[in-house]
């Protein structure tokens, strides 16, 4: 079935391409290639995003390798109100955030001087300094490295959605069917793996940039020690009597928006609900006595509970390798 071109998809390809190759021949900021000693944070200035989805592309692309591939028929699960999330068949979502799609872009119509202007911009997760998903795991799936991105070890998860509930945009997606829960207890115990964006953490590694920043063509993104992208996102709000997402919600994060409207506004133009998450003011939720204390408790049966995953996982693909093809 031959697929419809649209002015966007022909911009998107283009420019995709001239940016691949630009991207490749540029040398990685010196600040990415020292990535694991200081905590970084994207800007994402609102203003240059075309809505191009070249970003989302490269993301599925890069990280294709990570996206689950569930066994069926699922388990059956107790009680049976616990629902089966499976999107195995519908990966080529891209309008909202699921197991296979970590970047959507957003869009909203606001008014602007009296005339209507449309905004896009990309959404994922924002990799919380304080990151109440990975403080509130109870298997410790969750987890924030000091380069200050936030990821969910799929090979501890349970799935069983605490990371969703705690995180004040709901940014973690389920797929059923995959990870620890199926060695352990496939109809008690959680209900697969739960997955968001981990910000390429393993090209960071290797000093490479998270595949949406190498890929947009019009330098939508930039990453770089917090310090200094937060003060650069003040000095593009300074110039254009803008507005800043990000800095301080949730307590701070590491995703900064830069917009020239008011994010109230653009809040109340996005379409807002599951995998569509909103840009509402939001307080420090681990700041809250209750969170804190859960915290506390959890952290060292979650440090426990992750090495056990760990080690029944290492032992399971090590132990019986004839098997593996089985």
């Amino acid at each position: 079935m031959p697929e419809k071109i649209s002015r966007r998809s022909f911009i998107k390809g283009g420019l995709a391409a001239a940016a691949g190759i630009a991207a490749s021949s540029l040398p990685l900021p010196a600040t990415v290639k020292g990535a694991a000693k200081e905590e970084l944070a994207t800007l994402i200035d609102i203003r240059k995003c075309i809505g191009c989805e070249a970003c989302v592309e490269a993301c599925q692309e890069v990280n294709g390798h990570k996206h689950p591939e569930p066994k069926k028929p699922f388990p059956k699960m107790y009680p049976n109100r616990v629902k089966v999330f499976d999107w195995s068949e519908k990966r080529d979502v891209t309008d909202r955030l699921t197991p296979y799609n970590w970047l959507f872009i957003q869009e909203a119509t606001v008014t602007v001087n009296g005339e209507e202007e449309t905004f896009t911009f990309p959404r994922r997760c924002m990799h919380c300094q304080n990151p109440p998903c990975a403080d509130l795991c109870p298997w410790g799936a969750a987890r924030k490295l000091k380069n200050g991105i936030t990821r969910i070890d799929a090979d501890v998860c349970l799935g069983g959605a605490k990371c969703r509930a705690v995180c004040p945009w709901h940014i973690p997606e389920r797929q059923t069917g995959v990870g620890l829960y199926l060695d352990i207890l496939p109809s008690l115990a959680g209900n697969g793996v739960m997955y968001k964006c981990d910000r390429c953490y393993d090209r960071i590694e290797k000093g490479k940039l998270p595949a949406c920043i190498e890929v947009c063509p019009e330098n939508v993104q930039k990453i770089g020690p917090r310090d200094e992208i937060v003060k650069e996102a003040h000095a593009i709000a300074k110039e254009i009597n803008g507005y800043i997402y990000g800095e301080k919600e949730n307590g701070g994060t590491n995703t900064i928006y830069v917009s020239p409207v008011p994010f109230k506004d653009l809040n109340k133009a996005i379409e807002k609900g599951p995998g569509k998450p909103h840009l509402k003011p939001v307080a420090d939720s681990m700041a809250h006595a209750d969170n804190l204390a859960k915290a506390m408790v959890i952290a060292p049966v979650a440090g426990i509970a992750a090495a056990v995953g760990k080690f029944y996982k290492f032992t399971k693909n090590t132990s019986y390798p004839e098997e593996k093809g089985k």
